[in-house]
């Protein structure tokens, strides 16, 4: 169901509220940006120029609306593309790695431009992205796909869930580990520096535990799981 159509039964109502920007969308750089976003809106259904002006304004490109496309920096187009998926008064926006290609300060304005739309306009978005880092800044649910298969859909919330690592630094990691996992207070342990504590077990009993095995704590806290750590994992169960 897409805005409460049947996709495959009603396609054309499924769509006619959605926007999109997929890849890297073509124009005609010898034309302006208004004159590009009156054509291509007029494929579907023609736009009035009270709402062309509208999405000009809110993607930021007042004052440069006239200029040929060829003229726009990369960071522009980006935005044109954002101002045309736009038009038709979209529901949901999907949106395919719009920060593709962007400089640092392209990629912060293009965040802050989702959030407002999300924000003051309540659309629904899609966003599709291999930078995770700009996932967890922006989404609130994800999917994660492997090889076309979906293995996890769920809450942002829930990717720090399923596991609280604790970064542990002591002389010998490995042989803290190892009397650990013996010892039966953690589960899991990776990079030289994080475990997993066992259900009911606090770091006041690992760090009790360690120092009557005559080791060493330097240093123990939690550490909260990034979604780069929970892909990581996530991709490394599908190979098992």
């Amino acid at each position: 169901m897409v805005c409460g159509y049947d996709v495959t039964a009603q396609r054309r109502k499924a769509l006619h509220k959605v926007g999109a920007i997929f890849e890297s969308p073509a124009f005609y750089d010898y034309l302006s940006g208004w004159s590009n976003l009156e054509i291509l809106s007029s494929y579907t259904a023609a736009t009035g120029k009270k709402r062309i002006k509208e999405v000009i304004e809110w993607v930021g490109l007042t004052g440069r609306e006239r200029s040929k496309v060829r003229t726009y920096s990369h960071g522009m187009r980006a935005r044109l593309a954002l101002a045309q998926a736009l038009l038709p008064q979209p529901e949901l926006l999907i949106l395919d790695e719009p920060s593709d290609g962007l400089d640092p300060e392209g990629i912060h304005e293009m965040r802050h431009t989702i959030l407002r739309l999300h924000r003051e306009l309540g659309l629904t978005i899609l966003l599709s992205s291999h930078f995770l880092n700009e996932v967890e800044q922006l989404c609130t649910r994800i999917a994660v796909l492997n090889r076309g298969c979906k293995v996890f859909e769920g809450s942002l919330t829930d990717t720090k869930r399923r596991e609280q690592w604790v970064r542990l630094k002591t002389a010998d990691f490995a042989l803290a580990g190892k009397a650990l996992r013996q010892a039966n207070l953690i589960t899991e342990s990776r990079e030289d520096q994080f475990i997993v504590l066992r259900e009911g077990v606090g770091t006041d009993q690992v760090v009790r535990f360690l120092v009557e095995q005559n080791m060493a704590v330097y240093e123990i806290a939690h550490e909260e799981q990034t979604l780069e750590h929970f892909y990581l994992s996530l991709m490394h169960q599908q190979k098992k």
